[in-house]
């Protein structure tokens, strides 16, 4: 796998989520994580099922599904999986966009 830097992207603001930024607690629509990575709804729905397919992403709902990223699950991947590797590869992250000091 090649660096996807839409599903990191994806990902990486699942994984540092606050309640603040989500409408319910931690759990965000798709509709507005793509709004916050400024990537199309279909790609950021690809992505929310690539990360679903690892179990790092929970979802409950139907209409809107709300998606949520699971710490625990993500703590347990095996560190040669791909997916684990670009989501803990932090060299080109600026995390100011996810933090306010």
């Amino acid at each position: 796998m090649c660096e996807d830097k839409e599903l990191k992207s994806v990902g990486l603001e699942l994984m540092f989520m606050t309640p603040q930024k989500g409408s319910n607690d931690e759990w965000v629509t798709a509709v507005e994580l793509a709004k916050m990575v400024e990537l199309p709804l279909e790609t950021v729905k690809k992505k929310l099922t690539i990360l679903k397919e690892k179990e790092i992403v929970r979802v409950k709902g139907i209409n809107p599904k709300y998606w949520k990223f699971d710490d625990f699950s993500f703590q347990r991947m095996d560190e040669d999986d791909e997916v684990y590797k670009l989501l803990c590869s932090f060299d080109d992250v600026d995390f100011d966009r996810f933090f306010n000091y």
